[in-house]
């Protein structure tokens, strides 16, 4: 793993919420940690409504995680783009994040409760 990057599980449960509805709660989120950066939880898959999600053509690459794929999130008003990404094939240091959804705070809320 890069040596700025630190991979931990979140205690508690978090959600995340739009428009009033919780598009994913889970107990068993990962907290990743990279540089001066603030800290990002990941989400289980099964613990995220992925019937809300629809994967986008936006991809990005991140030199110590690999390629990121990304979802729009589809509510009753309105499609957030590129609401959630995931590192579908993550690299090996930061394997423990495959499998897991991370959603933009700046389009949903992400919140422990």
């Amino acid at each position: 793993m890069a040596d700025h990057i630190t991979i931990r599980k979140a205690s508690g449960t978090y959600v995340v919420r739009t428009s009033g509805a919780i598009v994913a709660e889970s107990a068993a989120v990962l907290e990743l940690s990279e540089g001066d950066y603030a800290p990002v939880i990941y989400f289980p898959r099964g613990d995220v409504a992925m019937a809300v999600l629809e994967k986008t053509d936006r991809q990005t690459r991140c030199p110590h995680k690999g390629q990121a794929t990304y979802f729009s999130l589809v509510t009753p008003e309105g499609t957030i783009t590129d609401a959630a990404w995931s590192y579908e094939a993550p690299l090996d240091g930061v394997a423990e994040i495959k499998g897991h959804l991370a959603f933009d705070g700046e389009k949903v809320t992400v919140e422990q409760i």
